[in-house]
């Protein structure tokens, strides 16, 4: 290991190190007692007792005397990196100069070096686990062919798969619709549940929690997190913070725990389970200062909301966020979490909140009581505790919110960072339907009481007198349609609410907001109140407590009998796992070109994700879920128009049934317990019956199935050598698509239904499978044959190539055949054509979908264009060997007058370096060029060994095969 020899202090320092020398500003460093002696950093390590049990540590109170550091206004989640970093050192990665240099980060200096962090653990969730074992099963084949040893291919750090993303809502509002569901879980996914056991059996260090457990996020935060993670190497048990990284963004959720860990792709996730370090800058930190309390009636769902508009405003994507600030006291565990959670709606790496005593409150309540004496004790010696005498972090940039300025909010109809006051609800809907789905109020006169005036353009005037109101003012009356639904004639129009759905991890962790639903249902269920029949309810929590805890509390009949039964143990609508509409009520959408709406407790509400039938989707607190429920419609003013008529014919308004916060903590307080916790997660890993009834393959290669069409042996290794190619240009390159702005990876992935009419329906239906028997695109992910034919194929995707057609189509050229882009690319590869994307400002916003790089890699795709990335999908792009260019001052497709049309060359890629400069020429059908230059987005020279190599996965096979 490289020690340093000496320490010279002038107006700098430089560290003198067996292995060379470095400088570095002497700004915020302060000077060492003795400049002269040896320093040597594993003088740094030390012991731990706590009760008894004695724990190697890595002291960073002994880092900063040694290299002359003051961390005591450091950002606690640098603190948490800079403890990896030191533990770390000389393993090849990481070296005393990277240790010294994040000791005296400061504002200044963020962004401008190259670490190599190493989480303790892996998280992933089936989605983009069940792919990431599939690449695991292949490196092994691919290792033995290169004449390695395939049981090299093991993960080295622990993994826990959790099976949360399977579960649809086929049945709902009957009593055995959580049996159910779980039946065609198991029927469509018997495939990939084999698999996974025997991913079980075949790797050490991975761990499969079954299906009907919960949401990995909030198993993760209730079951899974110690805060303090333990780990015995070389025979002595090393006590180190629990950092992770997972394959779903809102692994940010656990940062409410004060355990740093943010989402990555699943190519990433699989190099670090494979012992690869994660390559990142030096972090910049955005600190939020969090004062005052909550007012009543808002809930942390309204704070999430709130956060998520002011840091997406902010522009933190890519950084680090803490939080920090009096206001935390105010804050539950729970809430924390819920912000934590949205850290990817407001584009952060993480979300990170300091460990203080709420923590180990929130773990002594969860039943892991046995994990709180260490996390004291080290959060404190390390200086990762958080107090009122601790100083405020020295942060890039801070930013302030006064909890008590939250008002009760949603979020839509299609980006969770688009907030709207609850007050301004139908206005902003009736301004949502003109501008963004081009429909007009189609009446002159709009009937309900003369409760609202609109005049032509200018919003609506609302007179003292006539409020409050006896019955709703129907902006789109006139435009109804009517349904036959349970055997009830319904109307339904612009607005109504045809799905309404309690899930997600985001709030079906926080009991505050589990509980309001229910004592807002039990009110409601009293005065009368029904659900129109036309909305497709359900409750999905995050875990199995909740639905214990709403048992005691007595409020789980009351949601019932609102329709709102558990109806599964997932993710569910939140990523797109709504089951079907009913047949007549996607036929009278359809029919009469309907805006109906979803609306739901989650964090994601992007075009086409919850329902092809659903236009306008709201994300809001579950409470407010089941009022709008009830109401059937998003066009309504809560504050003033009823819910609906009470059994005494009377109207009933939100505030009728709204519970008080008295009464939610009442509620609380009487049912949740630890003991709740610790019954509901003593058998996390062992399953249902029907999962340990599943096959269980063993064997340490895989036996592929080759009818199967869930999992198949992927071509990514197809041709592999031993060697590193060398790199070179892109020459006459076609574009594939152009696209716009806030391309999400569910416009360039889909998860959610497979259409019945595209590329990957014709090769299931080829393959013998009926449309009833599709799944998802998420649920197939470990077949790349589906996943290449549902790349680029959301419904809702704009291709400007192809004007004023949505969906997956573009143009083949030169002959300018209109086709589908699975088609377009095949002809493109079967003709050696290379294929870029052109794209525009915060391309591959979303989940970390692994497929959006490996689909966009498969279809020939060998650059991105766009104007800016967000973090996980650029860093996936590389992982796959695609390479993502970024146009530069503020420019785009659009300024250089680009039609997609072109031929496309990209200079300068055989001696590329990162963050270089390159130059694309483009060739027009007319004979003249235009050239201009983009920025190499390989922000690493560990990314640049990715990319030279092919990706991620090719990297790390040639080093096993070594």
């Amino acid at each position: 290991m490289p020690t340093i020899d000496s320490i010279i202090w002038t107006n700098s320092i430089t560290l003198r190190y067996n292995t060379g020398t470095a400088s570095y500003c002497c700004f915020g460093l302060r000077k060492a007692t003795d400049m002269t002696q040896p320093i040597d950093l594993a003088s740094a390590r030390g012991t731990l007792d706590v009760a008894g049990t004695q724990y190697v540590i890595y002291r960073l109170d002994r880092l900063a005397a040694l290299v002359g550091a003051d961390l005591s206004r450091v950002p606690f989640s640098v603190k948490v990196v800079l403890e990896s970093l030191l533990r770390n050192v000389g393993d090849g990665s990481t070296t005393a100069e990277d240790v010294a240099a994040l000791a005296n980060w400061t504002p200044a200096s963020a962004g401008q070096r190259e670490v190599a962090f190493k989480p303790a653990r892996v998280l992933l969730q089936d989605f983009t686990g069940v792919p990431a074992v599939v690449d695991l099963a292949a490196m092994r084949d691919a290792v033995a062919k290169l004449g390695g040893d395939p049981k090299k291919v093991n993960p080295l750090s622990p993994a826990d798969l959790v099976i949360d993303h399977s579960v649809q809502v086929d049945v709902f509002g009957v009593p055995d619709a959580l049996k159910r569901n779980i039946a065609f879980e198991f029927e469509r996914n018997q495939e990939r549940y084999e698999f996974l056991r025997w991913g079980q059996q075949a790797f050490d260090n991975f761990r499969v929690v079954p299906p009907g457990t919960g949401i990995c996020h909030q198993v993760n935060l209730e079951y899974l997190a110690q805060v303090v993670f333990t780990r015995a190497i070389d025979g002595e048990l090393v006590a180190m913070p629990d950092t992770l990284v997972g394959t779903d963004s809102h692994t940010t959720m656990v940062n409410g725990l004060g355990v740093l860990g943010w989402g990555v792709g699943g190519i990433e996730a699989e190099a670090v389970l494979l012992g690869q370090p994660l390559a990142m800058l030096t972090p910049p930190v955005v600190g939020v200062r969090l004062i005052g309390k909550l007012r009543p009636g808002a809930t942390a769902t309204d704070l999430v909301l709130a956060v998520t508009e002011m840091l997406r405003r902010a522009g933190v994507v890519g950084k680090f966020v803490e939080f920090c600030g009096a206001g935390l006291a105010n804050l539950s565990l729970a809430d924390r979490a819920t912000i934590a959670n949205m850290a990817p709606e407001y584009g952060a790496t993480c979300g990170f909140f300091p460990i203080d005593a709420e923590t180990l409150r929130y773990l002594a309540g969860t039943g892991r009581q046995h994990y709180v004496p260490l996390v004291e004790a080290y959060s404190k010696l390390q200086g990762l505790w958080r107090d009122e005498t601790t100083p405020e972090p020295v942060f890039n940039s801070l930013l302030e919110l006064n909890l008590a300025d939250v008002e009760p909010s949603v979020a839509g109809p299609r980006r969770p960072q688009d907030r709207v006051a609850l007050r301004n609800l139908k206005e902003s809907f009736w301004t949502a339907m003109k501008t963004t789905f081009g429909r007009e109020v189609v009446s002159d006169s709009v009937p309900g009481a003369g409760y609202i005036r609109w005049v032509g353009e200018s919003g609506n005037t609302v007179e003292a007198a006539d409020l409050p109101v006896v019955s709703r003012a129907d902006l789109y009356g006139s435009a109804h349609a009517t349904v036959q639904t349970n055997g009830h004639p319904e109307q339904i129009t612009h607005g109504s609410t045809v799905i309404a759905a309690i899930t997600s991890c985001t709030n079906t962790s926080n009991p505050s907001v589990m509980m309001a639903a229910g004592l807002l249902a039990k009110k409601a269920a009293e005065q009368g109140l029904t659900v129109p029949s036309y909305v497709k309810t359900s409750l999905a929590p995050g875990s199995r407590v909740v639905t214990e805890y709403l048992k005691v509390a007595g409020l789980l009949p009351y949601l019932e009998q609102l329709g709102f039964g558990v109806v599964g143990y997932g993710c569910t609508t939140c990523i797109g796992n709504s089951g079907p509409v009913a047949d007549e009520i996607a036929d009278a959408v359809k029919d009469n070109n309907l805006v109906v709406s979803a609306v739901l407790s989650g964090n994601r509400n992007f075009e086409g994700r919850i329902n092809p039938v659903v236009r306008a989707n709201y994300l809001a607190s579950p409470p407010l879920v089941v009022a709008l429920a009830i109401a059937g419609t998003v066009d309504i003013d809560l504050n003033y128009e009823p819910l609906g008529n009470g059994t005494n014919g009377k109207p009933v308004y939100l505030a009728d049934i709204w519970p008080s916060d008295q009464e939610v903590s009442a509620a609380i307080a009487g049912a949740l317990s630890a003991d709740l916790f610790t019954t509901q997660y003593a058998n996390a890993f062992v399953g249902s019956e029907e999962w340990q009834a599943l096959p269980s393959p063993t064997g340490d290669i895989y036996a592929w199935n080759n009818d199967s069409t869930y999992v198949q042996n992927p071509p990514y290794f197809s041709g592999m050598t031993r060697e590193v190619p060398e790199l070179t240009s892109i020459h006459n390159a076609r574009a594939l698509a152009l696209l716009g702005d806030s391309v999400t990876t569910d416009h360039i992935s889909p998860a959610g239904s497979i259409a019945k009419d595209g590329p990957a329906a014709r090769y299931l239906i080829e393959h013998g499978i009926q449309p009833r028997d599709f799944n998802s695109y998420g649920a197939r992910r470990g077949n790349h044959e589906v996943m290449m034919r549902g790349t680029f194929a959301n419904i809702r995707l704009r291709n400007a190539m192809v004007a004023g057609v949505e969906g997956g189509v573009t143009i083949h050229l030169p002959d300018g055949a209109q086709m589908s882009i699975y088609d377009a690319a095949m002809q493109y590869q079967q003709e050696s054509t290379p294929l870029v994307v052109l794209a525009g400002k915060e391309y591959g916003t979303g989940s970390s979908r692994d497929w959006a790089a490996k689909g966009t890699f498969l279809l020939g795709v060998r650059a991105v264009i766009a104007e800016s990335f967000e973090r996980i999908h650029r860093s996936n792009l590389v992982g796959m060997g695609v390479l993502p260019l970024e146009f530069k001052d503020g420019n785009g497709w659009e300024e250089f007058g680009l039609n997609g049309r072109e031929v496309f060359t990209i200079e300068g890629v055989e001696t590329l370096t990162p963050r270089q400069d390159l130059i694309v020429r483009a060739l027009r059908e007319d004979g003249s060029e235009v050239s201009f230059p983009v920025l190499a987005r390989v922000d690493s020279t560990v990314e640049l060994d990715y990319y030279r190599n092919g990706g991620i996965l090719h990297y790390v096979l040639r080093q096993l095969a070594a």
